[in-house]
């Protein structure tokens, strides 16, 4: 399990949810954007800074928090000169969720002939909507799924 830069282990908000365990360790606004920019190529502390127009103290802050969970690492830039970020593959396992929130903000965040920018695949056209599917292939949504807790 990650644990914070002293040591101990994260105070989670709700310990046997998943989804509460993942928004306390990237749902906050910065920490998204961070892992979108890295998505899209952002690497340096500067590059993060001037796409978000994140605080320098605030990025400090979430890029060390990404670092200690283990969703970015810092490597050595070709020059030796200074570290970059990289995104590990627990952070490329994000992807989904930024796709996810991106579609979701596409349908409900803008006015309707509101330009916004789209994810397109290599060969430029736009990604399909991701939709969570049984291992049937029927469609899943919140009315046909539940959650087991375990005791």
């Amino acid at each position: 399990m990650a644990r914070d830069a002293d040591g101990r282990s994260p105070a989670w908000t709700d310990p046997s949810c998943p989804v509460a365990r993942t928004v306390d360790l990237v749902g906050d606004r910065w920490s998204l954007l961070i892992i979108r920019d890295a998505m899209d190529g952002a690497r340096s502390f500067t590059d993060f800074q001037q796409r978000t127009g994140i605080a320098r103290n605030i990025l400090t802050e979430r890029l060390r928090r990404l670092t200690d969970h283990g969703v970015l690492a810092q490597v050595d830039a070709p020059s030796g000169r200074r570290r970059l970020y990289a995104l590990t593959e627990t952070g490329k396992d994000l992807f989904p969720v930024i796709v996810t929130l991106r579609q979701w903000g596409e349908r409900h965040a803008f006015e309707a002939g509101e330009t916004h920018s789209v994810l397109v695949d290599g060969d430029g056209v736009p990604v399909p909507d991701l939709r969570p599917v049984a291992a049937n292939g029927s469609p899943l949504t919140s009315d046909t799924t539940s959650v087991r807790r375990h005791t």
